[in-house]
């Protein structure tokens, strides 16, 4: 059962985010904890995540974030397709305040709880520079001619359907700053013609031990593949 009092929340964000360099943002650990409180409190009544106790929410919300805001490139605009109740794309935009990030999300229960949660956490001082949040769908934004340079989805399309579309969002961004983020559970990574594999990272989700994998593509004139 999820509970996310705030005291038991402060521990679970410290133990997912434990020897991230640099350090934490100001205020940033509680408005993270404030964010998940919310989460716990609107999942009573809106499918808003599918962790069915502290841990799996903490690690849900918050353990890709953690990873990609140790890899995205400094002043990037970033764009989380599919947020859902927010991750990877809020938590990443308050341990990188540098990042421009727009959450885009179709079902409008879900954009509800993202401008509640924004003004909340604005309204209380713990978020400086907001995230934008858009009610669509990633291929609208395609349409719409819309830019970004770092294009994030988790489990909202397939592997295969995300790259082409992650590719699409980031086309009219310079050739030098555009990158495609393909976060896996089993799924091995898939291929797009223009696009290669530049960093490949498998790691564990701390609490809960789950496996994931996160590939960062490059349009393919860029560097290669690195796994560290």
């Amino acid at each position: 059962m999820i509970q996310a009092d705030a005291a038991r929340m402060t521990e679970k964000i410290a133990t997912v985010l434990a020897g991230r360099e640099p350090s934490l943002p100001a205020r940033a650990g509680e408005a993270l904890a404030r964010w998940l409180e919310l989460v716990a409190g609107w999942n009573a009544k809106v499918d808003l995540t599918a962790a069915r106790n502290d841990d799996e929410l903490a690690d849900l919300m918050l353990a890709d974030a953690r990873l990609l805001s140790e890899h995205v490139p400094e002043g990037r605009r970033v764009v989380d397709v599919g947020t859902g109740a927010g991750a990877p794309g809020l938590p990443l935009a308050l341990l990188r305040p540098d990042l421009d990030v727009t959450l885009v999300e179709p079902l409008q229960k879900r954009v509800a709880f993202l401008r509640t949660a924004l003004g909340t956490l604005v309204q209380q001082g713990l978020l400086p520079k907001a995230p934008r949040v858009e009610r669509a769908r990633g291929e609208d934004l395609v349409r719409a001619g819309r830019s970004f340079e770092a294009a994030i989805s988790r489990a909202t399309l397939s592997p295969d359907a995300w790259l082409p579309l992650g590719a699409a969002l980031t086309a009219r961004a310079p050739a030098g700053r555009r990158e495609v983020w393909v976060l896996l559970a089993r799924d091995e990574p898939p291929a797009h013609p223009g696009w290669a594999p530049a960093i490949d990272l498998r790691y564990r989700w701390p609490l809960t031990g789950a496996e994931r994998r996160a590939v960062r593509y490059l349009p393919d004139h860029q560097d290669r593949l690195t796994a560290p």
